[in-house]
């Protein structure tokens, strides 16, 4: 195998170590190796294709597992150590599974948590997380000053990781953070905050502002001040529908961005797409607290699919997300990207590629190559549409993107390599206007390579 980096051979390359082979491993160690020493540093300048479909995704797991593997690295050394070497690793690891959309990512719940000073455990060959048995904010703290040192600890380290990351591949800076309401569920408690939630509203509400007010503002113009026009990404899988209810995600989880953007002149740059579970806005709504005696949001009012999206819409104006845990057709996704005038990203779920529930693989990869070639489809015929309509952007997140919501070193790479391989092979199309150089399959042209003999 030669030209590790020209798909599919990077990714055949992580199924032979995967299932052990010793030439395999010993070779992925050597691409790492020289990964870090910034051999492939020139692979990294490369933008993605205007013209293709962007196939990228969230890879921290699977990329923690062959540092700790091949060099010994807990999570704390991986995540914290070596800034520089983790944007290395984390932008080898997309090339080596076929990425053509690079993207820079950290275990966002728990560097945000930690920075305000909440406890954080950082296992060994696991993503760090917050303490649930201690606790930063109660009930007789929550109204301190959270606001943290931006020059120390966690923020200087992600503010030295977003450096790394934009020197080498001249991307747009990207500060990525909790949303409010996950935020307060790693530092209050995810249980303690759902109590309040459904028996005190008006608390949460008053703990969310005061949160943006002494974290997220500070930080956001902290950052700014040092990557002016950068964006903000925000994640709030704790106040996701699926979680809290659509009405709980409607008025508090999104109010509370919207709290935060809210005369601010950064606030169109500040987006959040990681609401899932729209499926359960065409539930039956049940009055789960008087069913079970309290312990679950209040769903007596129906909030329906439309009303959610256009909330999802208000924190998240630069493109449409369907998540696989929103269990809605993608032709509703499309059409809405198409009606807002924005591209579609659609996700593959960490479910639809575990290794450990396939029985039949070779039937999987069939039907997730159909499934793909759907979503493909879907996402070309947003981007032809919106450009036919004005839409003259040509940034990312256009064109729009298959992106892997988790790959770990349980995934599949097979799974993997079918998905990708369909989104590279059938994601190209044609706009009118100058062409973009870009190699096979919209692949950036391999600058050197590794090879096993």
């Amino acid at each position: 195998m030669t030209n590790i980096l020209d798909f599919p051979n990077g990714i055949r390359l992580l199924q032979g170590w995967q299932r052990g082979d010793a030439e395999y491993c010993a070779a992925l160690r050597d691409v790492l190796s020289e990964t870090v020493n910034g051999r492939y540093d020139s692979n990294f300048a490369w933008k993605g294709p205007i013209d293709a479909v962007h196939v990228g995704g969230a890879i921290n797991l699977v990329t923690l597992t062959m540092m700790h593997k091949f060099f010994g690295q807990d999570s704390a050394q991986f995540y914290k150590g070596d800034m520089l070497a983790y944007v290395r690793s984390t932008l080898m690891t997309r090339r080596l599974l076929g990425m053509n959309k690079l993207y820079i990512s950290w275990p966002v719940y728990a560097f945000t948590a930690e920075a305000l000073g909440q406890k954080t455990m950082y296992p060994d060959k696991f993503p760090p997380g917050s303490d649930p048995d201690v606790m930063l904010i109660n009930r007789d703290n929550w109204q301190s000053d959270w606001t943290p040192d931006f020059d120390t600890g966690t923020p200087a380290l992600i503010k030295e990781m977003i450096g790394h990351y934009v020197n080498l591949t001249g991307l747009e800076p990207i500060l990525h953070l909790s949303a409010p309401y996950s935020l307060a569920a790693d530092a209050f408690g995810q249980e303690p905050l759902l109590a309040a939630l459904v028996h005190e509203p008006d608390f949460v509400e008053q703990l969310l502002r005061h949160i943006v007010d002494t974290v997220h503002r500070p930080w956001i113009e902290d950052f700014l001040r040092h990557f002016p026009g950068a964006w903000i990404e925000l994640s709030d899988a704790s106040g996701s529908p699926f979680f809290v209810g659509p009405k709980n995600c409607r008025d508090v989880s999104i109010a509370a961005i919207r709290y935060l953007t809210e005369g601010m002149t950064w606030g169109h740059r500040v987006y959040d797409a990681n609401y899932r579970g729209d499926y359960v806005t065409q539930v039956t709504p049940k009055n789960r607290r008087r069913a079970r005696g309290g312990g679950g949001p209040d769903t007596t009012e129906q909030v329906g699919l439309d009303a959610l999206t256009e909330a999802k819409h208000s924190v998240c104006q630069p493109y449409v997300m369907r998540l696989y845990d929103d269990r809605v057709p993608i032709e509703f996704y499309r059409d809405k990207a198409i009606d807002k005038n924005v591209p579609l990203c659609t996700g593959i779920g960490s479910s639809q590629i575990d290794r450990n529930s396939v029985t039949d693989i070779a039937a999987e990869c069939a039907a997730l190559r159909n499934l793909t070639s759907d979503h493909v489809e879907a996402v070309k015929t947003v981007a032809r549409t919106i450009a036919a309509n004005g839409y003259d952007n040509r940034a990312q997140p256009w064109p729009g993107t298959i992106y892997f919501e988790d790959v770990s070193s349980e995934s599949s790479f097979e799974l993997i390599e079918a998905i990708v391989g369909t989104a590279l092979t059938q994601g190209g199309y044609t706009l009118p206007g100058p062409d973009h150089p870009a190699g096979k399959y919209g692949m950036p042209p391999v600058a050197s390579v590794s090879s096993i003999t």
